[in-house]
């Protein structure tokens, strides 16, 4: 699941864990406890996402399902989850959340409270500004500006089982 802060990303993707019965693996989680760890601070640039991809590799090889859940702004974050699976020989579906409108986009960013102790979030002001690479392939986009998550969390849910088809 990939896709800009405040765009429902987190919540759809620990829906759609629930449901399939997955690991939903949060970068957000992983960068606040090296922080706190006082082993870095924001932002931390590859480590978050360096110690997701062991993760998910190591969950996938139990034959556990990942839901993994981070921004990916950039075209090799994406890359990485997808040789992830690739060298533990398991299907993905590329998911990006987008909203869509703008207004209400930025309403969430402004609203939104945080899940993760101590983790600040960002302001509609960075979000706006934040790096953001166009997709170079063919993936799932999901528009949370007029869905309610149970229809975004199906919409996933049909992309993968297109997969096991």
């Amino acid at each position: 699941m990939s896709g800009l802060p405040a765009t429902g990303k987190s919540t759809i993707a620990r829906a759609l864990a629930t449901e399939i019965r997955a690991v939903h693996l949060r970068v957000d989680v992983i960068e606040q406890a090296v922080v706190r760890a006082g082993a870095g601070e924001h932002p931390l640039g590859p480590a978050g996402y360096t110690i997701a991809y062991l993760l998910a590799e190591d969950f996938l090889r139990q034959g556990l399902m990942v839901v993994a859940d981070s921004v990916n702004p950039l075209a090799i974050t994406r890359q990485g989850w997808r040789d992830v699976a690739s060298t533990a020989a398991v299907d993905y579906v590329d998911v990006e959340v987008v909203c869509s409108d703008r207004a209400e986009h930025e309403r969430r960013a402004s609203t939104r409270v945080g899940d993760i102790p101590d983790l600040i979030l960002p302001t509609w002001s960075v979000i706006s500004r934040r790096e953001y690479e166009p997709w170079d392939r063919e993936h799932l986009i999901v528009d949370t500006a007029r869905r309610g998550i149970a229809g975004c969390v199906t919409q996933v849910r049909s992309a993968i089982s297109q997969l096991r088809q």
